[in-house]
């Protein structure tokens, strides 16, 4: 379930400074901690046993003595007036809080990780951190001086190629690093003759590139419309073939037809005999009028598409 959105904002509120919290904030196990059920009906003023927590945590009573004992100090603040006794625990709303935040942690970092979190040891707190402390913290790293040196260092040997310099604005407001032009130019006036004559080679190599391309594309052009040239014509050739060996056979049927006189009986009981007999005849007239009747017509077709051009 979700929690109203006042209760969340009321949960970061007492959670802010906690080192714990930290751990769990901007993670899937944050929004764990806000979509629990016990949310809905827990009063922030009242405390609650052992066997109610657990209950809503989904644990026996034993586990969860078992996760307060290690991090008493952390769970209980000293100045909190709570009607827990040596026997009997009560818990507050932000008790509760620290033990799910310490149950949702307890897989990835255990009991010991845990207590390097916190700054705990086996005797009690050692480096203790404010968990409410209205300031935070900051440390200055020891090596920051060295850090400091080594850009100095940089930042030196950068200004010293003269590719760069100071210059301050027009407002003398603020002073940057800009790129030495004078620098450039000099360099660029400097420059050895052997320079130029080097660029005016590459120029006319360039420029003979270009027209030995030119030509190489001319000529591919000229292949390629050869090439679909010769295939137009096999195309045609092709075709041309199709239609003598057609009409060879169209002569071949009638001649068999002529010299063939079948009977009704005869179709209807000899009709296979009839087929072979058929296509052999009209292979054998193939086979002896195909290439003069081809060679004719492809002779033909030449010299119409020669007189064409």
């Amino acid at each position: 379930m979700k929690v109203t959105e006042e209760m969340k904002l009321r949960i970061q509120a007492v959670l802010i400074h906690d080192p714990l919290f930290t751990v769990v904030r901007d993670t899937p196990m944050e929004e764990v901690l806000y979509s629990d059920s016990y949310l809905a009906k827990i009063i922030e003023k009242k405390f609650y046993s052992i066997a109610e927590v657990a209950e809503w945590f989904g644990i026996s009573d034993a586990k969860l003595r078992y996760y307060i004992k290690p991090f008493k100090e952390y769970i209980f603040l000293d100045q909190e007036v709570t009607p827990s006794t040596q026997a009997v625990i009560r818990l507050s709303f932000l008790a509760i809080l620290k033990l799910r935040m310490i149950m949702l942690l307890k897989d990835e970092y255990r009991v010991k990780g845990l207590k390097e979190l916190l700054g705990i040891d086996d005797v009690g707190r050692v480096n203790p951190r404010p968990h409410f402390s209205e300031e935070t913290a900051v440390s200055i790293p020891d090596h920051l001086g060295e850090k400091v040196d080594i850009h100095s260092n940089v930042l030196n040997q950068i200004l010293q190629t003269g590719l760069f310099e100071f210059k301050k604005k027009k407002d003398d407001s603020e002073t940057q690093i800009v790129v030495n032009e004078d620098f450039f130019k000099q360099r660029l006036v400097d420059l050895p003759n052997d320079s130029n004559e080097q660029i005016e080679e590459i120029k006319a190599q360039t420029e003979k590139l270009i027209k030995d391309n030119e030509i190489l594309k001319d000529q591919i052009q000229d292949i390629t419309a050869h090439k679909v040239k010769d295939i137009a014509v096999k195309l045609r050739e092709r075709h041309i073939e199709n239609v003598v060996v057609s009409e060879l056979r169209a002569e071949a049927l009638s001649q068999f037809e002529s010299q063939n006189k079948i009977g009704l009986f005869k179709k209807l009981f000899y009709s296979s005999e009839i087929e072979k007999e058929k296509e052999h005849f009209i292979s054998n007239y193939l086979k002896k009028h195909l290439y003069d009747r081809l060679e004719l017509e492809l002779a033909d077709y030449y010299q119409a598409n020669q007189l064409l051009k």
